[in-house]
């Protein structure tokens, strides 16, 4: 991948991404060659900013667990109110993390 586009996609999904592993996607973009080039463009990631306020306002339901994919733990917290609220203020105070690190295999599982 060029240069100007690898700049361009970390620029725009950089706060959705662990910045610890800029580089590495860095190298691994310019790796990638090909018409599959635009594709990368087209990866969905999860906004870490909105899964934090979906966390604060309805974490306790279990919401923010199922929109990670972690069913498991979204239905512990639906059927117990969050843990009696504890399991809810652990993730809001780690929604964002786990949100950049499903980003950033997700973004693996296509690259390679």
């Amino acid at each position: 991948m060029e240069k100007e586009k690898i700049d361009l996609f970390i620029m725009q999904n950089a706060k959705k991404l662990p910045p610890e592993q800029l580089p590495f996607i860095r190298e691994k973009l310019a790796l990638y060659q090909g018409d599959e080039t635009l594709l990368v463009y087209g990866i969905d990631l999860m906004d870490p900013m909105m899964l934090l306020l979906v966390s604060i306002f309805v974490g306790g339901l279990g919401i923010d667990r199922f929109m990670i994919g972690d069913i498991g733990m979204g239905v512990l917290k639906l059927l117990t109110g969050g843990l009696f609220g504890i399991l809810w203020i652990y993730d809001i105070v780690t929604i964002s993390e786990k949100v950049r690190e499903k980003n950033f295999l997700k973004l693996m599982t296509f690259l390679n």
